[in-house]
C-alpha cells in the first residue's frame, strides 16, 4: 500500500480550489503519494495548505498560501531563480533575492513561500503568455531570466515536488512510491520524428552545402549520385539495441509537397501507404519500436481531421497509435491549450509536444508525466503530457541559443533527471544518422544513451511504455487516496 499524506487546505482558498487540487494531485502523484483530505482544524494532519500561518491546524509541514497571485497568475512577472542548499525556487518581479527558508518550531516545518503557486505558473506556461512569437509560433525567449539563468534546463515545477518529498521524509513520513519499475532512478525515452527519409536527390546537396560550406562539397556529391541517403531505420535500431532501449518513430500521415512547403506549409513528403512504408512500419512494430503520430503542421486546426491521421497511421502500421508529437511543435500558438484538449478528444494516451524549439530543457518546468491543466475548463486534460528535454538541433543549428559543451549541457539534463527521479525524454530525427552529412549529430545521442547505461539505474522504454507505466501509477494511487475533489484522468494504453 502507497503512503498516505493527509492534507488540509484553507477555506479561504475555495475560489481557486480547482486549480489548487490539481497542482498537489500533480505534485503528490509524481511523489509517488497517496492522499487523505481532511478538514480544515483536524488534528494528525501531514500537510496544510494555509493564507495565515497562524492560523493553521498543527501539521509536520505548513505550506503558505499568496491569494493575490492566485487571482491574477499571469500578471506575475520573472525575474530569476534563488537557489538555496536545499532548495531553488522562482523570483518574481518585485520580490526581494532571499532564499527559501524551512523554519522548524515545536515538530512543525513552515515554508513561508507559495511553492504550490511556483510550480502552477510553471505547469500552466505563465510566462509564454507574456513573450513574442516568432515564425510557426515559437515563443521568443530571448534575454529573459528563464534562459539568462537556465531556468528552463532547472524543471523547477517537479523540483518543487522533489524538495517537498525530502522534507515530509525529515518531517517523518515514509518516502512515497517509487517512480519506476525493477528499482531504476530515472527512465529515458527516446522518439525519433520522422520528417525526411526519402532525399530530393536535387535538392539535398544544396541544404548539406548550406550546412557545412566546403566540407560538404564530398557528402553533397554523394547525395546527388544516389551514394547516401536518409533510410537509416535499421542503423537506429542496431544503435538502440547495443544499449537493451527501444524507441518510437514518429510518422506523419498526411503527405505534403513541395510546392505546398513553396507555399509555407512544411508538412512531410512521403507516403505511409505506400508499400516501401507499409513493410517498414510492420518491421519496426514487429521489433518492439513503437509507431507513434507526428501529427501534421495544421492538425491542430480540425480534431476530425487530427484523428483521421491518426487513425491512418494505424492502418498503415496495423499497430496501435497512442502517442504523438506534433511536426514543428506546431501547437496553436494562439491557444495551446486547445490542442492540448484536442488530444483527448481524439484519444490518444499520451502527446509530448510541449518544448521549446530553440532552447534546451523543459518548456513547463517538469521531468515528471502529467495531465496538463485547461484553464477554460478548469480542470486536467485527461491526456498525459510527457514532457521532452532535449532536441538534436538544440545543440546544432540552435547552439546560439543554447552555449557550452554539448556532452557537458546533455550531462546537466541527465543530473537533473537523476535527482528528481523523473524522465529524459528526447528527440532525435530520423535523418542525421549519417556522420558525413550530419557531423556529431547521432554520435552525441549515442554517446548520451551510453552514458546513462552505464550508470545502471535507468530504466530505458518506448515512451508508449512509459506514458503506460505513469497512467498505472497515477491510477494505482488515485484509488488508495480520498479528497482533493478534482476529477483526475486515467487513460488505459
Amino acid at each position: 500500500m502507497p503512503t498516505h499524506v493527509r492534507i488540509a487546505l484553507d477555506p479561504a482558498l475555495a475560489p481557486w480550489r480547482p486549480e489548487i487540487t490539481w497542482v498537489w494531485r500533480t505534485l503528490l502523484t509524481g511523489m509517488g503519494y497517496a492522499w487523505v483530505e481532511v478538514p480544515w482544524g483536524s488534528s494528525d494532519i501531514d500537510l496544510a495548505y494555509a493564507t495565515d500561518p497562524a492560523q493553521a491546524p498543527t501539521a509536520r509541514l505548513v505550506i503558505v498560501a499568496r491569494p493575490e497571485r492566485w487571482t491574477t497568475p499571469a500578471a506575475q512577472l520573472l525575474a530569476g531563480i534563488v537557489r538555496s542548499p536545499t532548495w531553488e525556487h522562482l523570483r518574481f518581479q518585485g520580490e526581494l533575492a532571499e532564499a527559501l527558508q524551512v523554519t522548524r518550531h515545536h515538530g512543525t516545518a513552515l515554508i513561508e513561500r507559495d511553492v504550490i503557486f511556483d510550480a502552477f505558473w510553471l505547469l500552466t506556461g505563465q510566462e509564454e503568455r507574456q513573450l513574442p512569437r516568432g515564425k510557426h509560433g515559437y515563443s521568443d525567449l530571448s534575454g529573459s531570466p528563464g534562459v539568462e539563468q537556465g531556468l528552463l534546463r532547472k524543471a523547477l515545477a517537479s523540483g518543487v515536488g522533489t524538495s517537498l518529498e525530502r522534507e515530509l521524509v525529515t518531517c517523518g513520513l515514509a518516502p512515497g512510491m517509487r517512480r519506476w519499475p525493477v528499482g531504476k532512478t530515472m527512465a529515458a525515452a527516446c522518439g525519433h520524428d520522422v520528417d525526411y527519409p526519402e532525399v530530393v536527390r536535387w535538392l539535398e546537396p544544396l541544404r548539406v552545402l548550406a550546412r557545412q560550406g566546403r566540407r560538404g562539397l564530398k557528402p553533397a556529391l554523394d547525395v546527388a549520385l544516389g551514394r547516401r541517403t536518409h533510410w537509416h531505420f535499421a542503423s537506429w535500431m542496431a544503435l538502440e539495441q547495443r544499449f537493451q532501449s527501444r524507441s518510437a518513430f514518429y510518422f506523419v500521415a498526411r503527405q505534403g509537397s513541395l510546392v505546398e512547403y513553396a507555399r509555407g506549409l512544411p508538412d512531410t513528403f512521403y507516403d505511409v501507404n505506400a508499400p516501401r512504408f507499409r513493410l517498414l512500419l510492420r518491421e519496426l512494430a514487429a521489433e518492439g519500436w513503437e509507431i507513434g503520430l507526428h501529427a501534421s503542421y495544421l492538425a491542430y486546426t480540425s480534431a476530425e481531421k487530427f484523428g483521421a491521421e491518426r487513425a491512418a497511421l494505424a492502418v498503415a502500421s496495423n499497430t496501435p497509435v497512442v502517442g504523438n508529437r506534433h511536426h514543428y511543435w506546431h501547437l496553436d500558438p494562439a491557444d495551446p491549450e486547445a490542442t492540448l484538449l484536442m488530444h483527448e478528444q481524439v484519444g490518444l494516451t499520451y502527446d509530448a509536444s510541449l518544448t521549446h524549439d530553440r532552447y534546451l530543457g523543459w518548456r513547463r518546468g517538469t521531468t515528471w508525466p502529467f495531465y496538463p491543466w485547461h484553464s477554460g475548463l478548469r480542470r486536467p486534460v485527461r491526456t498525459l503530457q510527457v514532457p521532452t528535454g532535449w532536441m538534436d538541433d538544440h545543440l546544432f543549428g540552435q547552439h546560439v541559443n543554447n552555449p557550452g559543451g554539448r556532452q557537458a549541457l546533455l550531462g546537466g539534463l541527465a543530473d537533473r533527471v537523476a535527482d528528481q527521479q523523473g524522465c529524459l525524454l528526447v528527440d532525435v530525427h530520423e535523418y542525421v544518422y549519417d556522420d558525413a552529412l550530419f557531423p556529431d549529430w547521432a554520435a552525441t545521442y549515442a554517446r548520451l544513451w551510453e552514458t546513462l547505461f552505464s550508470r545502471g539505474d535507468v530504466w530505458f522504454a518506448t515512451p508508449a511504455e512509459l506514458a503506460a507505466h505513469w497512467v498505472a501509477r497515477a491510477k494505482t494511487l488515485e484509488q488508495a487516496s480520498s479528497g482533493l475533489s478534482a476529477s483526475w484522468p486515467v487513460v488505459t494504453i
